[in-house]
């Protein structure tokens, strides 16, 4: 007899998600993550006082599938000015969003950053995104997101100042490869709200998902070696028995376990974390990199954000870089760029810590979000989910999450009504 109705192997977001929806179906089920903690690839260090973040990720407000899930008042949630400050031609230029900071309107209009046709195609480009369900949106021919800005009649000015830096570090992809499919659903999600962070950091997001599971539903330190039908094996030999089996992992960990060929595509990112005694900048906003030149491709100060990221009289700098292959910036060349930026106040800036993500986000680029939303089923009795079945961000995450609990929910129930035939 099988000791749990569903096992789920993860307890990243997708997981936690999917625990979630059969928590409140009355399901016994048992998480199995094999860190000390949940949450993947969102986790936040504590580090001499400071909240670093592994990798400079928000939250954004307007994600359909957060707002059903999270408690918003709960997390503290603080928001980033819309917009962003971009550095060129020796100093910064503001592009705001004048929808959400109506405050900008005269100061974005007059922004060198785009010209005046390109501030009418990315109104245009707002309104498109922002009027038809997902559903259109995911239905119009898909594209690389590049090719897509080229279609629209983008000027290469304002794509290289704005929307390669923007995007670039959105989806971890100087390029921009990526699908539109993604681009345009996150446009989407900047244009009907806000990019905020948890006044604890962003672990804040998995722990609440964690601390609505019943006592002893998750176990920790307890990586999987081999998942097939009705059976997990842990990687101290030890066998666990279940009914469903949900395989929430990254993709390449997903076909490991299933013993399947692993595709282990994804983008890259380098996260430097900088403590100084005063912030370059007195306001809550993104920092661009539109020369294209140099490691750094977005700069934000978190404490200025959330004053909990930074000790008292403390300021927290998060510096992105996007780098090619496995050639990591060194701290020197980084800070070397920023003195450019700010002048000789960075060279008082202690470094803190470097992080090197390599499997930061899956990528997504054409045909692979085609359809977005990616079937559930494994096999039979196993399911899967994670940003690689969706679009790749905490609500494509959090929608595979609750795909794959209503498949296995659908799965069981006919199996219910094809026994009582069998038994009539």
């Amino acid at each position: 007899m099988a000791e749990w109705d569903v096992i789920i192997v993860g307890a990243g977001i997708s997981g936690l998600t999917c625990a979630e929806e059969l928590r409140s179906r009355g399901l016994k089920f048992l998480v199995l993550e094999s860190g000390n903690a949940p949450g993947g690839r969102i986790a936040t260090d504590e580090h001499q006082g400071f909240l670093l973040d592994r990798g400079f990720q928000v939250l954004l407000t307007a994600y359909p599938e957060a707002t059903r899930v999270l408690n918003y008042t709960d997390l503290e949630l603080r928001c980033f000015t819309p917009g962003a400050l971009v550095w060129f031609d020796g100093k910064f230029h503001r592009f705001t969003d004048p929808w959400r900071k109506p405050s900008d309107l005269l100061s974005t209009a007059l922004s060198p950053v785009a010209s005046t046709l390109d501030k009418v195609r990315i109104a245009k480009f707002r309104s498109e995104t922002t009027k038809d369900d997902l559903t259109r949106l995911y239905e119009r021919p898909d594209i690389p997101t590049i090719e897509m800005l080229q279609q629209r009649g983008f000027s290469p000015i304002v794509i290289e100042r704005f929307f390669r830096p923007f995007l670039g570090g959105v989806f971890l992809d100087n390029e921009l490869k990526t699908s539109r499919r993604l681009c345009e659903f996150v446009f989407r999600m900047f244009s009907n709200g806000d990019a905020a962070l948890p006044a604890n950091g962003m672990n804040a997001i998995p722990n609440q998902l964690a601390s609505r599971l019943p006592e002893g539903a998750l176990r920790f330190n307890s990586p999987v070696k081999e998942v097939r039908e009705g059976v997990v094996e842990l990687s101290s030999g030890e066998q666990l028995s279940a009914k469903q089996i949900v395989v929430a992992t990254d993709e390449p960990s997903a076909n490991r376990l299933m013993g399947n060929p692993t595709r282990d595509k994804a983008n890259r990112v380098v996260c430097m974390y900088f403590a100084a005694d005063k912030p370059p900048i007195d306001e809550p906003i993104l920092m661009l990199n539109g020369e294209g030149r140099g490691p750094v491709n977005n700069v934000c100060v978190p404490s200025q954000v959330a004053n909990n990221y930074a000790p008292k009289g403390q300021s927290l700098i998060s510096v992105t870089s996007l780098p090619e292959a496995d050639r990591e910036p060194q701290v020197d060349t980084v800070l070397k760029q920023l003195r450019e930026w700010f002048g000789s106040v960075v060279d008082d800036w202690r470094h803190l810590r470097t992080y090197p993500i390599h499997y930061a986000l899956p990528q997504q680029v054409p045909p692979l979000l085609d359809p977005v939303e990616k079937d559930s089923r494994l096999a039979t009795g196993i399911y899967r989910c994670g940003d690689y079945c969706d679009t790749a961000s905490i609500n494509g995450a959090m929608s595979s999450g609750r795909r794959a609990a209503e498949a296995m929910l659908d799965d069981l129930g006919k199996t219910v009504e094809k026994m009582s035939v069998l038994n009539e």
